[in-house]
């Protein structure tokens, strides 16, 4: 798969960091979008480098139109093409839905469901057959074992709709629309000896949490030619916690 590109939004840290080495060592040239912290998004980038692949680092907001747009018309600058679009990045908010505001709905709805549609209706534009469309979504899409969820889990299950219709809409181009749900994942900003990580690792069915490894392998299995046949699915990688 070599000269193909690979986009995947938030890839300056965490799952989205994992995924986009993984995809490198697949021999994809990859885009990586970021918000705020140049300095990691180019680490990351280093890496791919040294993965002998071709990295872009795009500092673009994801609440904006404009900036999800940007990201797809940068890659297409810098690369000429776009063969698979992970949109990872998101945020989190918690809290009880009564004590939630008006703006924080428009916000993550905005980052977590304006920003995947925008991102994938512009990079088909330019993306050829046989194209990849990843989804990070969540185990919490499909369940809520806790309160303080609603608007998060409420976003992510919005990601299982939109992954089928696309799938639908580009299937006879051989481009595939997929969701992957992770389930608790140890990362910096989420780690397994965190604050409330007992309760969550509770809800889990082997009772400890996941790795970003897990997540980025089955990216790299869904943007691969081997995944052709699996499309508008939502794959949980939760250790159980959708069972």
């Amino acid at each position: 798969m070599s000269n193909r590109v690979a986009i995947v939004t938030g890839g300056s840290r965490g799952i989205g960091a994992a995924i986009a080495e993984a995809l490198a060592k697949d021999g994809y040239d990859i885009a990586i979008s970021y918000s705020s912290s140049s300095g990691a998004a180019e680490k990351v980038a280093e890496k791919i480098r040294g993965l002998g692949r071709k990295a872009l680092t795009i500092k673009a907001n994801g609440a904006s139109v404009e900036g999800n747009r940007e990201v797809i018309a940068e890659t297409i600058i810098a690369f000429g093409r776009i063969d698979a679009l992970v949109c990872n990045a998101g945020t989190y908010p918690y809290g009880p839905i009564d004590e939630m505001t008006v703006a924080q709905i428009e916000n993550i709805l905005n980052l977590n469901v304006r920003a995947v549609m925008v991102e994938t209706m512009e990079a088909v534009k330019h993306m050829k057959d046989g194209g990849r469309i990843i989804y990070i979504g969540s185990a919490f899409g499909a369940r809520a074992p806790f309160p303080g969820i609603s608007l998060y889990a409420a976003t992510k299950a919005a990601l299982r709709g939109f992954a089928k219709g696309v799938a639908r809409d580009l299937g006879s181009r051989g481009i595939t629309a997929n969701v992957i749900e992770p389930g608790p994942i140890h990362t910096d900003m989420n780690p397994e000896d965190g604050e409330g990580a007992a309760l969550i690792s509770s809800f889990v069915a082997t009772g400890a949490y996941g790795t970003v490894d897990d997540i980025a392998s089955m990216a790299a299995f869904l943007a691969s030619p081997k995944a052709s046949y699996i499309t508008g699915a939502a794959l949980p990688v939760d250790g159980g916690l959708e069972a």
